[in-house]
């Protein structure tokens, strides 16, 4: 197993207030799960937090048990059961982010579902496995949930199994493989919005120096300086964050 690290912190509801994370992280022998429940203003539907902790372990059993099958199809089988169990709806369910980094003795592979990105760092090259078509929206629309799970909107792990099939996906021989990191958005913003790091490399360098939970710390430095949310625009002064750092060398 590769050696790694692992940081979470905890932000803040839409109301402002601190509450518990609801990001999770999920180690197994030969892969880690990154989960991201998105926050809902619905106080009659389970958390995100509560749908992201249900579907991982769903993947995590999936994955334990059979571990040779296609990574979209352990998604949408896990998706499925969720909704079964919860009786959700597409549109009336809460929904999460779905990150997943797996390996065996010859492969490294990645799956990406909405924005929870995977930074490879390869013998050569940088590689970054995401899904900006969420970030993309935010742009042009003004509701961005009307656009979940449907063509020319994002695609997210809600009530539509079929979901998984527009996951990012890639692979690499685990030979070229140096590193990676997975990331939710609460620190991926540091590089593809604040401009804390110059680009995931620098994320890398300094996860490497200082561990992981400096990377937090510096992107709610950057959050801090600017509390009133003028110069980045956010629904939260501070998402949650998770930052999984994997060392195959």
């Amino acid at each position: 197993m590769p050696g790694f690290g692992i940081a979470e912190a905890a932000g803040v509801g839409l109301d402002g207030v601190e509450r518990p994370s609801e990001d999770v992280v999920i180690v197994l022998p030969e892969a880690v799960i990154l989960l991201d429940g998105a926050t809902s203003s619905r106080t009659d539907l389970p958390s995100g937090g509560d749908y992201a902790r249900e579907l991982g372990a769903q993947l995590a059993a999936r994955l334990s048990a059979a571990p040779e099958l296609d990574l979209a199809h352990l998604v949408a089988g896990s998706i499925r059961s969720v909704v079964r169990h919860n009786g959700f709806t597409p549109g009336d369910s809460p929904s999460s982010t779905v990150s997943i980094v797996r390996w065996d003795d010859t492969t490294v592979e990645a799956l990406v579902l909405a924005d929870s990105p995977v930074a490879a760092f390869l013998t050569d090259a940088v590689e970054v496995v995401a899904d900006d078509r969420l970030r993309a929206l935010r742009r042009s629309v003004d509701t961005v949930v009307e656009w979940r799970n449907r063509e020319g909107g994002f695609w997210v792990a809600e009530a539509v199994p079929a979901a998984a099939s527009q996951a990012m996906r890639a692979s690499w021989a685990r030979s070229e493989v140096q590193a990676v990191l997975m990331a939710s958005d609460g620190v991926s913003c540091g590089v593809d919005e604040y401009g804390v790091f110059s680009g995931w490399e620098e994320m890398r360098r300094m996860v490497e120096a200082e561990g992981p939970s400096a990377v937090l710390a510096a992107v709610r430095a950057a959050e801090l300086a600017d509390v009133d949310r003028v110069r980045w625009p956010r629904t939260k002064v501070h998402d949650d964050q998770a930052l999984v750092h994997l060392d195959f060398r």
